[in-house]
């Protein structure tokens, strides 16, 4: 008997001890901030010196296929001595650790709050640091946006549009806003628009073309141009000959990412109104869908003249990051 009381009272132990961990789980608060806000957790002196600089080089750098130069992120210096409370819930934090410990950096979930990623750097020097940042900046970079695409699209299913007869079209769902209107709809291709004022808006076309229209290679940007350009010409042409075309005095770039476990194109790049002045930035992604034989197409691009795009064009990816292909 008195064996089986021990078994049992371990037993209990070790299930409180689980029970521990759900309820930290549980009992977080939520994480919050204004999207693509990193607070950066750094010591004053660290952060008005070389590392600060370091930080702001390579996490304020000027995103790609804007007009005027926005920062990739918005930031906000917090002293590690204050980094408690409600300044611990923000949704993405860097943390620089400077002492006598091992260059490193670690990518953290929710660690002080739900919904937040937070990366810490440490070194036991300024140089330590540095390198550190510089090595690993691409993963936290990527580490950041997946959290705030991931909080933007939270916020859009609050009030979803219904858009069932083009995701039937092309076998896909999406995740868009209400305030979003169908403004074209064909067999092969569809219009999404979002008014921000009587000539401003943010448009989301739809579309899909065969494997071959895409060749793999140095040509890959050359191809997506050109379909992109004939799209814009023939789907969605102005009056008196005026169409939309990719901007030739300003080069595109193309990343590859991928979407709904499937290998993907990312071109950003400036658009401009051939024919009339009109101008802005756009984001293509070109999916790779091998089951049925094509490139699934969402080109995001937006008009805001004197506005600052960089939040719209996120909105874009986010929604286009929502894709999943039945």
């Amino acid at each position: 008997m008195r064996a089986f009381y021990t078994v049992f009272f371990c037993a209990l132990l070790l299930a409180c001890g689980d029970s521990k961990k759900d309820d930290k789980q549980l009992y977080l608060p939520a994480s919050n901030g204004n999207l693509n806000t990193i607070s950066v957790v750094v010591d004053n002196i660290l952060w008005e010196d070389k590392v600060g600089e370091s930080i702001r080089h390579i996490f304020a750098a000027p995103l790609n296929g804007l007009p005027t130069e926005e920062p990739m992120f918005n930031m906000k210096q917090i002293p590690t001595q204050v980094f408690d409370g409600f300044a611990a819930r923000s949704r993405i934090v860097l943390k620089i650790e400077k002492g006598d410990v091992e260059a490193t950096t670690k990518i953290v979930n929710n660690a002080y709050a739900k919904s937040q990623t937070v990366a810490v750097v440490a070194g036991r020097t300024d140089n330590d640091i540095i390198a550190q940042l510089k090595e690993n900046k691409a993963k936290i970079i990527d580490a950041f946006n997946k959290e705030e695409v991931k909080e933007k699209l939270r916020r859009i299913n609050l009030s979803l549009l219904e858009d069932k007869d083009m995701e039937n079209k092309f076998g896909i769902t999406i995740d868009m806003p209400s305030a979003y209107k169908i403004g074209k709809a064909d067999d092969d291709f569809f219009w999404i628009r979002k008014s921000l004022s009587n000539t401003k808006t943010i448009d989301l076309m739809v579309y899909e073309v065969p494997m071959e229209t895409i060749s793999k290679g140095d040509s890959t940007i050359i191809d997506i141009i050109k379909m992109r350009d004939n799209i814009t010409k023939t789907k969605i042409p102005g009056e008196d000959g005026i169409y939309m075309a990719v901007e030739d005095a300003y080069a595109p770039s193309m990343f590859k990412t991928i979407i709904d476990n499937k290998p993907a194109y990312e071109v950003r790049g400036m658009w401009e109104m051939k024919g009339f002045t009109m101008a802005g930035p756009f984001i293509t992604y070109a999916i790779e869908d091998k089951i049925n034989n094509r490139y699934l197409v969402a080109d995001g691009y937006v008009y805001a003249p004197s506005l600052p795009k960089r939040d719209y064009i996120f909105e874009l990816e986010a929604m286009i990051k929502s894709i999943t292909i039945k």
